[in-house]
């Protein structure tokens, strides 16, 4: 017997894979249904509301898989450019294993469905939120000032996020390491210079 919560947690792994690949538009209840192996009945049970409310468990897992990711990565890292470095190199290698059928775990369901849905936006908020506070804290911990390090922050992810579209329609995983290894200069060239004494 299936412990309590265990096809929830079931259903909304399956949504993150259909979505990443497939989109949010062209991916149906039942397709996660099948995919996810749990009763149809559990599906309703869970999310009562349908579609949108498994999108909005869908994106938050995703972007906490991504924060989990990040945070793994700070452990591993010798700074914040070096993060971003190993980032780019793991993603790259995501995009490579998938074919490029897969893409962000969050960004289909966001562009489809945000507009329409607070639920979703707000989980999208959140998500990108969470990965650019664990950029913007590994700068800090280089030394650059609070404020410009979150604007950093933000524009990374952009850029990142930016870099999965190009790799995904170029089947190339160029774009993201490339994007990721301008982004760690620019990390590197905003750290404080060390003041020496005397001087």
């Amino acid at each position: 017997m299936a412990r309590k919560g265990e096809h929830r947690a079931a259903i909304v792994e399956a949504a993150v894979r259909l979505f990443r690949r497939q989109g949010y538009a062209a991916t149906g209840i039942n397709e996660i249904a099948a995919d996810s192996g749990a009763p149809k009945g559990s599906l309703y049970h869970y999310f009562p509301a349908g579609k949108a409310q498994i999108g909005a468990a869908a994106v938050t897992l995703a972007g906490e898989i991504v924060a989990a990711t990040l945070g793994a990565l700070m452990q591993e890292a010798d700074s914040a450019a070096d993060l971003v470095g190993l980032y780019g190199a793991k993603l790259g290698g995501w995009m490579e294993s998938s074919h490029f059928r897969d893409g962000c775990p969050i960004a289909t369901v966001l562009l489809e469905a945000a507009p329409a849905d607070e639920a979703i936006a707000e989980a999208g908020r959140s998500a990108f939120s969470a990965w650019s506070t664990a950029l913007r804290d590994a700068l800090v911990l280089d030394g650059v000032p609070n404020e410009r390090a979150g604007q950093l922050a933000r524009f990374a992810i952009a850029a990142i996020e930016g870099s999965l579209i190009q790799a995904r329609v170029g089947h190339s995983a160029d774009a993201i390491r490339e994007t990721t290894q301008e982004l760690g200069q620019m990390f590197t060239s905003a750290r404080r210079p060390i003041r020496r004494i005397g001087r």
